[in-house]
């Protein structure tokens, strides 16, 4: 072979390795991800689903990474006004835990260290006459209402890859990278796909963002030829578990609730008809491809919530569960609850450029991609511009359907009575998840007519919205569909889940090659 068939290969597809992608495709390099299961199959699907800048890390003077992510919140709800939302957040205050003042304090930090447009910002609220306090116990009769905004965080993941193919970039899921062997000029990486055979892909640069393995990974397959091989950074592994509930109250206000060992668990409305409730922070000493909650995790956010509701949550009212491991830098913290959120990226150009990831979380992605992918070009001889900040995720330009663009929450609404004056067949129900899911690119999904869009294999699920999940976002199992790129799974029986399950296995990779 010649010289690099590549300029960048990016190892992982999790949030930020998908964004890199994305940001260095735009860029106009030649890119290729690899990712060892499905997108969003681990890390940046179980997270709280939040857009944030991470009210208690104030508590950790980690005021840096919190202005940096307050920037990003409105960055990303004008990127995705589908996917991500404007969402109102109620604080029972608990005098026992943090005087009134301190909560004032942080609030007042929280709604001032970066410009807001159109957020609002925080107040305070008596409980005994907001809507919000009819769920909770009488004793909280006081408290504060703020603003951070909810993500569907799998699909961000998803479109991020989406985008990064349109502009260019291969992606492989369910592809290991096996080996990479650095050259002076270039690196040379076994690729191995769960169905077909073994190939050497070639790039001028490699990304490491596979996230709780990314130590691993320099450990086990980076080969550093001549040059002195990188060393890993000590990351620390924390698990974060969440429950589903039914719903536990009617509004649409989320909770921050305080808990007697000084964290915060969220409840937040989910779907519709459900709750979500976390997260924890447990030390992980494991394996990080398969972490499961606890029976003592599920009784501590159980205990929590009910401190506040007037309802009790049970351990047997959890409908669903989830968790992930999040790669933190390891700071020496004794609380893994205070282990920095913040990234940091080792750029090692002993020879052929190789570029870590470590650490970060979800509402930095878009930024820590753009560095990355600023870094890597001034590596590669090239600092081309950055573009992501203005630009929309797939879908989420909805002015070909609306018009001039006004407001995120009130451009999503817009959007949604368009979907339906255009699809009239449809539900006022399946034309809001449609257009949540894929905004402006859903119609790539939807026909004119009931009948053109095949057989409904599941309640509200067709035949054509899995052709394109197949065809266009990689798709290939029920957990991809029902789990990742929908929670479809939390509505159908397990029947219904059959049926999905049995059509893809007949169909998806018929679909995923005609693509």
């Amino acid at each position: 072979m010649g010289g690099p068939e590549l300029d960048v290969l990016v190892v992982g597809g999790g949030v930020n390795g998908t964004g890199i992608a994305r940001d260095l495709a735009g860029r106009g390099w030649r890119v290729a991800l690899c990712e060892q299961d499905d997108l969003a199959s681990h890390t940046s699907s179980a997270s709280t689903k939040l857009v944030h800048g991470g009210l208690r890390y104030l508590e950790h003077l980690e005021f840096g990474l919190v202005r940096r992510a307050l920037q990003e919140r409105e960055v990303l709800m004008r990127s995705a006004p589908h996917i991500i939302r404007p969402l109102r957040f109620v604080m029972p205050h608990d005098a026992s835990l943090r005087p009134a003042w301190l909560v004032r304090a942080g609030l007042f930090l929280y709604d001032h260290l970066a410009a807001r447009a159109v957020l609002p910002g925080s107040r305070a609220v008596d409980l005994q006459a907001h809507s919000a306090g009819a769920t909770l116990q009488p004793r909280f009769r006081r408290g504060f209402v703020y603003s951070d905004g909810w993500v569907d965080d799998a699909r961000l993941v998803a479109l991020n890859a989406v985008d990064a193919g349109v502009r260019g970039a291969q992606v492989f899921t369910r592809t290991r990278v096996t080996q990479a062997v650095r050259g002076e000029h270039g690196w040379d990486v076994a690729v191995q796909p769960a169905a077909g055979a073994r190939r050497i892909l070639r790039a001028r640069a490699l990304v490491n963002a596979a996230g709780p393995w990314a130590a691993t990974f320099l450990r086990d397959s980076v080969r550093a030829g001549g040059a002195e091989a990188p060393a890993p950074r000590s990351l620390r592994l924390v698990k974060g578990s969440h429950i589903v509930v039914g719903r536990c109250f009617e509004h649409d206000h989320a909770y921050l609730l305080q808990t007697t060992d000084k964290r915060i668990v969220f409840a937040i409305p989910y779907e519709g008809a459900f709750t979500l409730i976390g997260t924890t922070d447990v030390e992980h000493p494991g394996e990080a491809r398969s972490p499961c909650i606890d029976a003592a995790e599920t009784a501590y956010l159980c205990e929590q919530a009910s401190r506040y509701f007037r309802t009790p949550v049970r351990e047997t009212d959890v409908v669903w569960s989830f968790s992930g491991v999040r790669p933190l830098l390891e700071d020496e913290s004794a609380d893994p609850s205070a282990v920095t959120r913040d990234y940091l990226l080792d750029l090692d150009t002993a020879g052929a450029p190789l570029l870590s990831v470590w650490g970060g979380k979800l509402t930095t992605a878009r930024k820590l991609s753009e560095e990355a992918a600023s870094r890597l070009g001034r590596a590669l001889g090239d600092g081309r511009a950055a573009w992501t900040a203005r630009a929309a995720l797939p879908g989420g330009d909805f002015s070909g359907w609306i018009g001039r663009p006004q407001r995120p929450d009130l451009d999503f609404e817009r959007m949604v009575a368009a979907v339906q004056r255009r699809y009239g067949w449809l539900a006022p129900s399946a034309a809001r998840r449609l257009a949540r899911a894929y905004g402006s690119r859903v119609d790539r999904v939807l026909h004119v007519s009931q009948r053109a869009m095949g057989a409904e294999v599941a309640p509200g699920l067709w035949e054509a919205e899995l052709q394109y999940l197949c065809r266009e976002e990689w798709a290939s199992t029920a957990d991809d569909v029902l789990w990742r790129r929908s929670k479809l799974g939390l509505h159908y029986t397990a029947a219904e889940r059959e049926r999905v399950a049995s059509w893809l296995a007949a169909h998806a990779a018929g679909w995923r090659e005609a693509a």
